[in-house]
């Protein structure tokens, strides 16, 4: 059997059985993306089975999920209601920077792993998963509520931090110069503010560039849009999701509208992989030897993520069970941890220890993530004498 077949098979199977573990998780009335994480586990390195034939299509489709993802949840908002977000929880992202970068340090200050293991665990502890975020916000149908603005806030907030934080990390691990660790971060910042700029006055052309009559030309222009928009932010130490993200937030009015009905399909095909991929490449037998300080993280970590969210939320004025609903929200790790554990692993930096830690901490909170905005709802009526208003 050739290596196409093989992969065609594979990829086959995969398919297949993502779309038996959403039809379960609808059955069950969850979101579909602890199985999917799950599933992959068990198909991967260390697995029952190792599909290692579908590893460089996993690879770039799961970059494709991500970036649609951030598109589509640009998609809602304009870039007016962005900078006001912004404006109004720039504090809450301070609280939320402190709050969960210390007990990665902590933790790695206490395995004995340097200053350099410290600023690494930092970055992996910190920052949520914009792209599991953004795919449970819309499976439980709460692209709409009063405190997504507040998440995606944040979200953004975090994801501008990581402009910074990623060249200053990639400038440590490499032993280059302080100066030219600021000169990264320093392009990095301008090209974000330079798009984002230009989504608030120029949006209305993006739009009509972008925008056509046939449904054909209409998404390859989007989707080719999207990824060259994503892959030039990346070029310039910005992450792609960001760059996906300003572009959703420059498209506005019935071509947004379009957008989302055209990309919807795309989206939850491609952000399976993601989250498949993530499970693929993850070794079960790398998790024992971790499994208790990561566990540790994960309970420090979550109670540090639903006071972030419960205090941005209260500071626009909404009631308790959304509080907890941005709280809960926010606890998804995923990408962006990963890769700065791999960049660190990779420069020989720091010990591979710290890959495992990362990599288990991440899974949980992986699966975790989903589970908790999925029952905080429940939970939180049925802890208060008199249930509120959902808004």
């Amino acid at each position: 059997m050739n290596d196409t077949t093989l992969s065609l098979i594979q990829l086959g199977i995969v398919f297949f059985g993502l779309g038996v573990l959403g039809r379960l998780a609808g059955m069950i009335g969850m979101s579909p993306v602890p199985l999917y994480l799950l599933g992959g586990l068990a198909f991967g390195h260390g697995g029952l089975i190792d599909f290692g034939g579908i590893e460089d299509f996993g690879h770039i489709a799961s970059e494709i999920g991500v970036v649609l993802l951030l598109l589509m949840l640009g998609l809602e908002y304009t870039a007016n209601e962005l900078v006001t977000g912004l404006k109004q929880s720039w504090l809450a992202g301070v609280v939320d920077l402190v709050l969960n970068m210390a007990p990665g340090a902590a933790v790695a200050l206490l395995l004995g792993w340097g200053p350099v293991g410290a600023l690494v665990m930092a970055g992996v502890t910190y920052i949520s998963s914009s792209g599991i975020i953004a795919k449970v916000l819309g499976d439980l149908g709460r692209l709409g509520n009063r405190e997504t603005p507040v998440i995606l806030s944040i979200l953004v907030i975090e994801d501008l931090a990581m402009a910074a934080y990623l060249p200053v990390l990639t400038a440590v691990l490499s032993g280059v110069s302080i100066a030219g660790g600021l000169t990264a971060v320093g392009v990095a910042l301008a090209v974000v503010t330079v798009v984002l700029v230009l989504a608030l006055k120029f949006g209305h052309l993006v739009s009509a560039i972008i925008d056509s009559p046939d449904r054909e030309t209409f998404l390859l222009k989007l989707l080719g849009a999207a990824l060259l928009i994503a892959g030039l932010a990346s070029a310039m130490q910005v992450s792609a999701a960001v760059g996906a993200f300003l572009l959703g937030i420059a498209i506005s009015g019935a071509t947004a509208n379009n957008a989302t009905r055209v990309l919807e399909p795309l989206r939850d095909l491609f952000a399976a992989m993601f989250f498949v991929v993530f499970g693929l490449n993850t070794d079960p037998a790398s998790i024992p030897p971790v499994l208790g300080f990561a566990l540790l993280l994960a309970a420090v970590t979550s109670v540090t993520k639903i006071a972030t969210g419960w205090w941005a939320a209260s500071r626009q004025g909404i009631r308790r069970l959304g509080r907890a609903r941005a709280g809960a929200a926010l606890i998804a790790r995923g990408e962006f941890s990963i890769v700065i554990a791999g960049l660190a692993v990779a420069a020989g930096s720091v010990p591979n220890d710290l890959a495992a830690l990362a990599t288990t901490y991440v899974l949980i909170m992986a699966v975790f993530g989903p589970i908790a905005a999925r029952y905080v709802e429940p939970l939180v009526t049925l802890f208060q004498r008199e249930p509120l208003p959902a808004l």
